[in-house]
């Protein structure tokens, strides 16, 4: 069901990367931008027109009006589920909680006498916020998204989410998610016509500065392609999990981790990495039991099959770290002995769960967390969604004159020296009157 690779033997020195030992699935993103390249091309020219052929083409709706109406969104927030709507409220409240822990205050550094910079933050004008709709509805994915916009004070947030053949609108829990947080403008567009038409405006549909959310290899070919046109936050490929674990470790409770992931399809990863072989061997026979008898199970048997899902044995924790960290996984847990002090030595990852009671199924939806991170070893230098993601630095600069005569020298002798003497003339001008 899952491979080992044995890494005890390997070289501890540090002449080993250990990203070439561990696969990940193939996701070929420059291999779509030839397919999607063509469809933001027509968006840009035709507009409308395009989103709603392509939306006949690929979702097999035809679409009078791209925009869900008003009325929509209030009767699925009515029709929503009592226990669903109590989940998604405490939800709501936990992240917003977290997130409005990110705020900073703008900070005034007076670098000398009459000189002043101030650090501002600035919301984004206006954000487009893309909820995938694929294998499930992904109705916690509309808080992950908004709720950090919100709180970073953008002013303007557009929802886009692509429509069931159904009802030609998006799943009714997607539209209830938008309405309990207050959401209107919301679009029956998916895939890669909706990252162009957030892009480049079409219809209703104001051009937007950042485009954030997850999505399949089209969507995420259209951010890559169309970054510069507009703000991304990210190329969130295909879920992945990464658990250490000693022999303190429940083998159930790895197995149930490992199966959380494995379920979102076939390309998500599932790694455990291990010091225990015992524990391998009772993590594979959990694996048996609860795949056999899970919903999904011939995703999940996909997902653990494929190469790049695996139980990695090293020689101990140190080692185990060294993977960890040179994988820089979407999700990692942390089940062994001392977890907080071990997964203090986590460098390289979307987010970090701590112990055996912070499963990862616990971020996605009611953690205070924002389930929106960097994957395929882009945790190594970028960071998850957050209220960081919809705010700019902004510098502003204020002298007074003799703050500014205390360095016009400088500037002059600057300016010369990179043959650039219209900036030296732009203080001295200042002066010579």
């Amino acid at each position: 069901m899952i491979r080992r690779i044995d890494l005890r033997d390997a070289a501890t020195d540090g002449s080993l990367d250990y990203r070439t030992v561990i696969p990940r699935a193939e996701f070929d993103v420059e291999k779509a931008t030839h397919v999607v390249a063509p469809i933001l091309q027509d968006v840009r020219t035709r507009g409308l027109d395009a989103v709603r052929e392509l939306t006949a083409r690929f979702d097999g709706v035809e679409l009078e009006d791209v925009a869900v109406p008003a009325s929509a969104l209030s009767e699925a927030l009515a029709g929503l589920d009592p226990a669903l709507r109590a989940a998604l409220e405490e939800s709501v409240r936990r992240l917003r909680k977290a997130s409005e822990a990110e705020l900073e205050d703008d900070v005034v550094v007076e670098v000398a006498e009459g000189a002043r910079v101030t650090h501002r933050l600035v919301p984004v004008d206006r954000a487009g916020l893309y909820v995938p709709g694929g294998t499930a509805p992904l109705i916690s994915t509309v808080l992950m998204n908004v709720v950090p916009a919100q709180v970073a004070g953008v002013p303007s947030i557009a929802v886009s989410a692509p429509p069931t053949r159904e009802t030609g609108l998006p799943d009714a829990s997607i539209l209830a998610a938008c309405a309990l947080l207050g959401v209107s403008e919301v679009y029956a567009v998916g895939g890669a016509q909706a990252i162009a038409m957030f892009a480049y405006g079409a219809g209703p549909c104001r051009r937007v500065d950042l485009v954030t959310g997850p999505g399949n290899l089209y969507v995420i070919a259209a951010k890559r392609l169309l970054r510069g046109v507009v703000g991304i936050d990210s190329e969130a490929g295909p879920s992945e999990i990464a658990v250490l674990a000693d022999d303190a470790a429940d083998a159930a409770f790895v197995a149930a981790d490992l199966l959380t992931e494995a379920e979102h399809g076939g390309t998500s990863a599932a790694l455990l990495v291990t010091d225990s072989e015992t524990l391998a061997d009772d993590v594979v026979a959990e694996l048996g039991k609860q795949v056999a008898a899970t919903r999904h199970s011939e995703r999940v048997a996909a997902s653990l099959a494929g190469e790049q899902s695996a139980i990695i044995l090293v020689n101990d924790l140190d080692q185990g770290l060294e993977v960890i960290n040179a994988y820089a996984s979407e999700h990692t847990e942390i089940q062994t002995r001392d977890a907080a002090a071990i997964a203090a030595r986590v460098r390289n990852s979307g987010a970090v769960f701590v112990g055996s009671w912070s499963p990862v199924a616990l971020g996605d939806y009611c953690a205070g967390s924002n389930h929106v991170l960097p994957t395929a070893g882009c945790a190594c230098h970028s960071s998850g969604l957050g209220v960081h993601s919809f705010l700019k630095r902004l510098h502003q600069v204020e002298y007074t004159r003799e703050a500014l005569a205390e360095v016009a020298d400088h500037v002059a002798a600057m300016s010369g020296a990179e043959d650039l003497p219209g900036h030296g003339a732009g203080v001295g001008v200042r002066f010579a009157r």
